[in-house]
């Protein structure tokens, strides 16, 4: 049986090497891993000099895992609206980080409040959705947002809506991630 660390190898090596494609540059050839032939859902988060530099993904498993890699390390270093697309001469400095995501669960909650506490800061990935608003983040987000109503208010304000916004309409999913970066498999 593939150990995890090599399914993190297969899945880093995999986006970086979709991205040198695209931009046409060298990179190692990717490894295979029998998990890339199977669905998943992931997101592919580069950063440069330590800041996020794109941020793109899957919250669920639409496609094999190989495929949505690929496709999402593609979008986060040309597609993220935040920033202008990845250049050429950005790429060797650029660090990939993978995150695996589990099936989302939404939660059932009374009010603001008893959503906030049933959240797990550091774990939990949390969607947010009301009508067709709808934003996520990442369980990483909690290293810079570790308070519960900080991270809620900034997903918020990611969906367009006011930080102090809640209404009958809203809904909530969390899920967990299995991440792996750069640096940390061997890269």
């Amino acid at each position: 049986m593939p150990t995890t660390d090599a399914l993190g190898q297969a899945l880093l090596s995999q986006a970086r090497k979709a991205i040198a494609d695209v931009l046409g540059q060298n990179a190692p050839a990717a490894f295979d891993h029998p998990r890339l032939a199977e669905n998943g859902a992931s997101f592919v988060t580069l950063t440069l000099n330590g800041e996020l530099r794109g941020c793109i993904g899957s919250l669920n498993a639409h496609r094999p895992l190989g495929h949505d890699v690929r496709e999402n390390a593609v979008s986060a270093a040309l597609r993220d609206p935040r920033f202008p697309p990845l250049s050429a001469a950005e790429f060797p400095r650029v660090k990939v980080e993978v995150s695996l995501l589990t099936e989302p669960d939404f939660i059932e909650f009374r009010d603001e409040a008893d959503a906030l506490a049933q959240l797990v800061p550091g774990r939990d990935g949390v969607i947010f959705f009301n009508g067709c608003q709808k934003a996520t983040f990442l369980p990483q987000v909690w290293e810079q947002l570790p308070d519960r109503h900080a991270f809620m208010a900034a997903l918020k304000q990611k969906a367009r809506l006011p930080v102090d916004f809640w209404g009958p309409n809203v809904m909530l999913a969390r899920y967990q991630v299995q991440k792996w970066h750069e640096g940390e498999t061997g890269e």
